[in-house]
C-alpha cells in the first residue's frame, strides 16, 4: 500500500498506548480515523488531540468482545467515511503467573478480548473490504492484528497471555491464506512487538465485573505483574516508534511485523529447537532481560 492519504483507518484500543500512536501515525499520513476503546475518557482525549491537528476523527466506546458492537462500528465507519483501508485489531489485555493458577475468569477475559475481539473485527470488516475491492480496482486494504512476541515465543509465567497471542498469530496467518484465494487488493498483517512502554500492565483497571476474580492474585501473579511492568517501563521502543515501523511495513506489503531485529535470534532459537525435537528452552545466557526475568521469578516464588 503506497498511498494512504485520504484513506480510512479503524483502530480498536485506540484511546491510549499503541492504539493512540497508530492513530497519530495514520493522521500524519493524511488518513481519516475511526477509534474504538472501552475507556471513554481516554478515547475522547485522543480524539480531541487528533482533531486539534486538523484530522477527521470519530470514536466509539465499545468492548471488542461484543460482536454486535463491533459490527455497528464497521457500519458507522463506512457510513461516515466510506470503506476502511486499514483495520487495526489492536485492543488487548494481559495477565500472567503460573498457568495452573489462572482462573476460568482469567481465561475467559484474556481469550475474549485478545482472540474473540480480533475475530469480531475480522468478521465485521473483511466482507466490507472485499466488497470495496470488487467495486473499485484501485481500492487497497489491509487488516493488521496485534499479537506479541509472546505469540511466537513461550516462557515462564506467561501462560494465558501467550496462548491468546499465539492464537492471534494463527488467526492472522489463516486470514492471509484465505484472502489470497479471493483477491490481492486486501491484505493481512500481524504485529508482534515485545516490551513497549504502554499502559497494558494497568489493564486490570478496566476488567469487567463479570470476569473479576473473587480472590486476590497469587504470589506468582503479583511477581510476574511487577516484573512485566518494569520491563514495559524500560522497553527499548516507544509506542510511537512501533507505530511508525508498523505503517512502514504495511506500506511495503509485509505480513510479519517485528518492530526490532533484536528478536530474530530468539525466533531462530525456538524454531531450531522444534526442528531438532528438543525440549522448550530460551537462550537465557544470551538474553539478559529474559535471564533477569527468570531469576526474579524464581526468587519471588522461593520466598
Amino acid at each position: 500500500m503506497k498511498n494512504l492519504k485520504n484513506g480510512v483507518a479503524v483502530i480498536t484500543g485506540g484511546g491510549s498506548g499503541l492504539g493512540k500512536a497508530l492513530a497519530h501515525a495514520a493522521v500524519s499520513r493524511g488518513m481519516k480515523v475511526v477509534l474504538a476503546d472501552v475507556q471513554a475518557k481516554a478515547l475522547e482525549q485522543t480524539l480531541e488531540e487528533l482533531r486539534a491537528l486538523g484530522a477527521e476523527a470519530i470514536g466509539e466506546v465499545l468492548d471488542v468482545t461484543d460482536a454486535t458492537a463491533v459490527e455497528a462500528l464497521a457500519e458507522r465507519a463506512e457510513t461516515h467515511f466510506g470503506p476502511a483501508n486499514l483495520v487495526f485489531n489492536n485492543a488487548g489485555v494481559a495477565s500472567a503467573g503460573l498457568i495452573w493458577e489462572s482462573t476460568e475468569k482469567d481465561w475467559d477475559w484474556l481469550l475474549g478480548v485478545n482472540v474473540k475481539g480480533v475475530a469480531n473485527g475480522i468478521r465485521a470488516f473483511t466482507p466490507r473490504m472485499l466488497a470495496a475491492a470488487s467495486a473499485d480496482a484501485d481500492y487497497q486494504g489491509c487488516i493488521i492484528n496485534t499479537a506479541s512476541l509472546a505469540g511466537v515465543l513461550t516462557g515462564p509465567a506467561m501462560g494465558v497471555y501467550s496462548v491468546s497471542k499465539h492464537a492471534v498469530l494463527a488467526l492472522s496467518e489463516c486470514l492471509f491464506h484465505d484472502l489470497a484465494l479471493l483477491t490481492r487488493q486486501v491484505q493481512a498483517a500481524v504485529l508482534c512487538p515485545s516490551y513497549v512502554a504502554t499502559n497494558i500492565g494497568q489493564c486490570y483497571r478496566v476488567r469487567p465485573s463479570q470476569w473479576a476474580n473473587s480472590e486476590g492474585p497469587t504470589r506468582s501473579q503479583m511477581a510476574t505483574a511487577a516484573i512485566s511492568q518494569n520491563n514495559l517501563d524500560s522497553g527499548s521502543l516507544t509506542a510511537d516508534q512501533v507505530a511508525e515501523t508498523t505503517f512502514k511495513a504495511v506500506e511495503q506489503g509485509k505480513f510479519y511485523i517485528f518492530p526490532t531485529d533484536e528478536v530474530h535470534g530468539l525466533l531462530k532459537h525456538r524454531f531450531d529447537r522444534i526442528l531438532e525435537s528438543a525440549n522448550p528452552d530460551l537462550p537465557y545466557e544470551q538474553t539478559p532481560f529474559l535471564q533477569d526475568r527468570r531469576k526474579r521469578l524464581i526468587e519471588a516464588l522461593a520466598d
